[in-house]
């Protein structure tokens, strides 16, 4: 879609939350299949359909050093168990590749962990911008009734490692108790000395 060694700009809807001429990527209930804390709210939830939790709009570029890899992800609001809806979540991997998150509609958190086990999760609302460093995982969660949305860039060959995320989870989970998002601890999470 966009030529290879020159400037280029796209059209950014936030209100329709889309990049204009570009077709979305869509993640379902089943790609998220051992995510959820609640395997057995998963599996009545998944028997009622598979629905879309989140679609994303990459502008892809070649994967080399210099490349900036862009795009908009929307999340849809929900729950699975009383955890809510949320992206895979990924590693860079490259590992020291940073990337930079602006959210544009809705609420949610951005859940984030070194390989270490260290953590942070920040608030995200319209205006927020975050700049997640590099060997820093993250997974961005919806905790609002409506749309989450943001802007991400990062480097074109950061690449992904979802298989580490798969494994075990992040450290931290965003549940609804009591109305309310809290944060818990993942019960499945080892310190990196435990891992097999």
């Amino acid at each position: 879609m966009f030529a290879m060694s020159t400037p280029f700009a796209y059209t950014l809807d936030s209100i329709q939350e889309r990049i204009e001429g570009l077709t979305p990527t869509s993640r379902r209930l089943s790609s998220l299949r051992g995510q959820f804390l609640d395997s057995r709210a998963f599996d009545a939830q998944l028997a009622q359909g598979d629905p879309v939790l989140y679609e994303y709009y990459p502008v892809h570029r070649p994967e080399v050093a210099g490349e900036l890899f862009s795009g908009l992800t929307t999340l849809y609001p929900g729950t699975v168990g009383g955890e809510y809806f949320m992206t895979k979540g990924h590693f860079h991997a490259l590992l020291e590749t940073g990337e930079i998150y602006s959210c544009l509609s809705g609420q949610g958190k951005l859940v984030m962990e070194t390989p270490e086990g260290t953590w942070q999760v920040t608030d995200m609302s319209p205006g927020v911008v975050v700049y997640i460093p590099p060997r820093w995982a993250h997974r961005t969660v919806n905790t609002g009734p409506n749309k989450f949305s943001f802007f991400w860039v990062c480097p074109a060959d950061a690449g992904h490692d979802y298989g580490s995320i798969e494994r075990q989870g992040f450290r931290k989970r965003v549940v609804e108790q009591n109305g309310s998002p809290t944060l818990i601890d993942n019960p499945h999470w080892l310190p990196p000395a435990q891992r097999v």
